[in-house]
């Protein structure tokens, strides 16, 4: 049976019917339920589940219990109250309650504290550090429960007590918290279970508190406390507070009957994978290692169970026996066989329970996500047949992920890969940043400060972010927060930006640490530069014209400067965006494909040019002009697709094809860039980073109020090929400038009266003739800023040249390149200095 989909998925995925086949998801749940029974099917003895009650994180609202990763720990500075759902009152958390339990015998009182008072309804002993004076003499003794008469036995714990942190008594409740629990093991404690699955008091709460809602409860213990008069008061108190990232609810530990996986073994072989010498797996960014080790090192029985109404059912039936004392389902841990179906698990129950009558019934519980998750490099590869694609693919290459998920997958994924497939899943794991807000917030439903990927792409108003989150669960106070939040970040809603825009923006952000802060106004900007590849197909469109016929090869030998230069350069970006993809390092592959785009081809390259299509005289100019265009639009937008493919796509639909040529039918399946060495020149480069530096200075000499007018600009050049240079890119230097002409002085020369000055580089100084519109004031200052600039580049220099040790550390030739900087920098301040006075006998003379 196969079905269908038209999927939407507008970051990645061309729009394009992918057909979902039925059989294929029948066959992964069989993949599932088989990996479960693996012990007995593949008789492989490192794998060890079982089935014990445990602490799990429970969530009241879902009535299930939840992985970490679905744990969100709020922090608490102070007194707070927060909306919990069932609740119609907001409840208070930060507060540490004191009160007294009384000693038995008349020995007096034993004082405690919690944040969670009302767990006091099932507390088994009272613990003390063993080296505490003040209760040495209770070593042994108990206190006395004010509620339900129990004994409460005085123990020593030094694992857990800090006597110098309160009182130093700490109340023990092993059923309801994680370092409890383990006291309780190690004390051989009783477990008293005091809430039921909805989060109400049952019948071990005692009576006066049977039924009511823990939160309730919390208030009526503080009441009935100070009735006795054991109240001592309470104080703010730091803490972490578990929220429920589904239900908003906060979480509440609870011992419940789980199956559990020993993962000791498995970890052994992931960490390994990993850490070894030979390791088979390498995690990008490499600092994450260190945490892939931590977690494997100190690895828990992983809790694959979940009490939920989906899922992939657990394959563990439960056998009740005729004679059977309890008939309850789980009332005997040794009652339960497991079967790839009802048939195997009858099979199964017959030989342990042979000659005996019984009953079978399916544990309702399902698996954790996690675990089906964790089989996906398997599933989708055929397992646990050898399948074509199976011995082909796997291990498979790169996984990308998010580091917040590296344990609860990743690692899941390498142990179960390791087990079943018998090696490691995939080669790498890289690693990208957790998106937050713009203010560095974590994006929380509860919060209502989520970025929906969808509305960035195609936009929304104020108005729909509102609906959005009224259709939350967000409490009304919290709901107004978030609207007001929503109403200062986005007053006039998010534009449409598209999904290239977005996706340019998010690979731009790796370099940001572990988190990037989306800026909305980042991915506008980027939409904003969609616009202009827009434009520079649709110049190229209109100057290559209809008859265009793209060359087969190019000698650029004898093309034009300028033709040569923006080649070279793209030879460059090209081989930055190879090497950025092969390293990881995607935030510079953006870089180097948007300077290339924006600041050489359109912002240079074709300014340059545009002249070549209006004056007869560049006939031969023109045509290779074209040809660079051409192969500049076809290369460029071939290596900015995998960052924008939408429209990169549209764009390269639209240019011409070689005569005669097969071109791929789509840019998604043709060849990537590669550097073509024919292309390279550094002489041309270094020329070129020259005349855009003059270019720079002669812009920044025009008057602000007059951009249209040209004016003579001189150039005074204190070196031979700076000179040459000059003279062979005057016609690059009077398009880009905008300036009327330009004339090459010797620095004996004197540029005439009236022009405003730059310095370029301690060998070249540019004036611009502005006549009777030279603003003297503006000139000081510019060349005051520029005299700063350079000497505080000279001081930093020389700071580090006249270190202790840098003659004797530093290799010759850093010495040499940094006295040339340093010379450098000291010529250049002197060229300012001649430039102010200049600039001061040229205001003299205007007077």
């Amino acid at each position: 049976m196969e079905c269908d989909f038209l999927l939407h998925k507008p970051m990645w995925s061309h729009k394009q019917p992918i057909k979902l086949d039925f059989k294929i998801v029948v066959a992964m749940f069989n993949l599932i339920t088989l990996s479960f029974c693996f012990l007995e099917t593949f008789h492989i003895d490192v794998w060890s589940y079982f089935r014990d009650h445990r602490l799990v994180n429970w969530d009241c609202t879902l009535r299930t219990a939840i992985s970490d990763i679905e744990v969100d720990h709020e922090e608490i500075t102070e007194e707070t109250y927060r909306k919990v759902p069932g609740y119609e009152h907001e409840v208070q958390f930060g507060v540490l309650t004191s009160f007294a339990y009384a000693l038995e015998g008349g020995m007096g009182e034993i004082v405690v504290a919690t944040t969670r008072v009302e767990t006091m309804l099932g507390d088994t002993a009272i613990a003390v550090h063993s080296k505490d004076k003040r209760y040495a003499h209770l070593h042994g003794k108990c206190a006395v429960h004010p509620f339900n008469e129990r004994k409460l036995p005085i123990i020593c714990d030094d694992i857990l007590v800090d006597p110098e942190f309160g009182t130093g008594a700490v109340k023990i409740t092993p059923a309801h918290d994680p370092n409890d629990f383990e006291v309780g093991k190690r004390h051989n404690l009783a477990f008293v279970n005091i809430f039921t699955d909805e989060g109400k008091i049952n019948s071990n709460g005692g009576a006066d508190f049977e039924g009511l809602p823990r939160f309730a409860a919390r208030v009526a213990v503080v009441e009935a406390l100070k009735a006795k008069g054991l109240y001592r008061g309470a104080q703010k108190n730091e803490m972490k507070l578990g929220i429920c990232s589904r239900s908003n609810d906060v979480v509440e530990p609870m011992i419940k009957p789980q199956w559990f996986v020993d993962c000791k073994s498995m970890a052994k072989l992931a960490l390994d994978a990993v850490m070894s010498d030979d390791k088979k797996i390498e995690i990008i960014p490499h600092q994450y290692e260190q945490e892939w080790k931590r977690w494997l090192e100190n690895i828990r029985d992983w809790c694959i169970s979940r009490q939920l109404w989906w899922g992939h059912r657990i394959p563990a039936w439960y056998v009740t026996i005729e004679d059977d004392q309890l008939k309850d389902v789980g009332s005997y841990n040794d009652h339960w066989v497991v079967g790839r179906n009802e048939q195997e698990a009858i099979i199964e129950a017959k030989k342990i329970f042979s000659g005996k009558k019984f009953e079978i019934a399916q544990d309702p519980d399902v698996l954790d996500t996690w675990f089906s998750s964790g089989l996906f490099p398997l599933s989708v590869l055929g397992w646990p047949d050898v399948t074509p694609d199976f011995k082909a693919f796997y291990p498979t290459t790169v996984l990308e992920t998010g580091h917040d998920i590296l344990f609860f997958w990743v690692a899941r994924m390498v142990m179960l890969g390791m087990q079943l497939g018998g090696d490691v899943p995939f080669r790498k794991v890289y690693l990208h940043p957790m998106i937050r807000d713009a203010h560095g917030q974590k994006m929380s439903k509860s919060k209502g400060n989520v970025i929906d990927p969808l509305e960035v792409t195609n936009g929304v108003s104020l108005e729909g972010l509102h609906k959005r989150l009224e259709a939350s669960n967000l409490d009304r106070s919290e709901l107004e927060k978030a609207k007001l939040d929503q109403a200062k970040d986005f007053p006039n809603g998010i534009p449409e930006c598209g999904a290239d825009a977005l996706r340019f923006a998010l690979v731009s952000y790796t370099a940001q640490s572990d988190k990037i802060n989306l800026d909305v106004l980042r991915v506008i900007g980027y939409r904003q530069w969609c616009n202009k590849l827009w434009n520079a197909i649709r110049f190229a469109m209109m100057k290559l014209g209809d008859d265009y016929a793209p060359p087969e090869k190019l000698d650029v030998k004898f093309m034009p400067p300028v033709c040569q230069w923006i080649l070279s350069v793209l030879n460059n970006a090209i081989a930055k965006t190879i090497s950025s993809f092969e390293l990881y390092k995607f935030s510079d592959a953006t870089t180097a494909v948007y300077a290339w785009w924006q600041f050489q081809l359109c912002d240079v390259f074709i300014e340059a040019i545009k002249p070549y299509f209006i004056d007869s005289k560049f006939e031969s100019a023109r045509a290779d002009a074209r040809h660079t265009l051409w192969i500049c639009l076809d290369t460029g937008l071939r290596l900015l697709h995998p960052l924008m493919p939408f429209v990169t796509e549209e764009l390269w639909q639209r240019l011409p094809q070689i005569e005669g040529s097969c071109r791929k039918e789509s840019i998604m399946i043709s060849d990537y860039p590669s550097v073509i060495e024919a292309w390279s020149n550094e002489k041309i480069e270094n020329d070129m980073e020259i005349v855009n530096a003059t270019v720079r200075k002669l812009r920044s000499l025009r008057p602000q109020s007059d951009r249209s007018e040209r004016y003579p600009a001189f150039a005074i050049c204190r070196q031979h090929d700076i000179a040459n240079t000059m003279r062979t890119y005057e016609f690059e230097i009077l398009t880009l400038a905008t300036v009327s002409s330009l004339k090459v002085l010797t620095e004996n020369d004197m540029a005439p009266a009236g022009c405003a000055v730059d310095v370029v580089n301690e060998s070249l100084s540019v004036y611009l003739q502005l006549q009777g519109t030279l603003d003297a004031e503006a000139e000081r200052e510019k060349l005051r800023k520029r005299r700063e600039e350079i000497q505080k580049k000279h001081d930093l220099l020389a700071q580090e040249v006249n270190n202790a040790g840098y003659k004797e550390k530093a290799p010759l030739s850093i010495q040499e390149e940094q006295m040339r900087k340093l010379n450098a920098y000291l010529e250049e301040l002197k060229i300012i200095d001649e430039a102010e006075q200049d600039l001061e006998t040229r205001i003299c003379e205007q007077k």
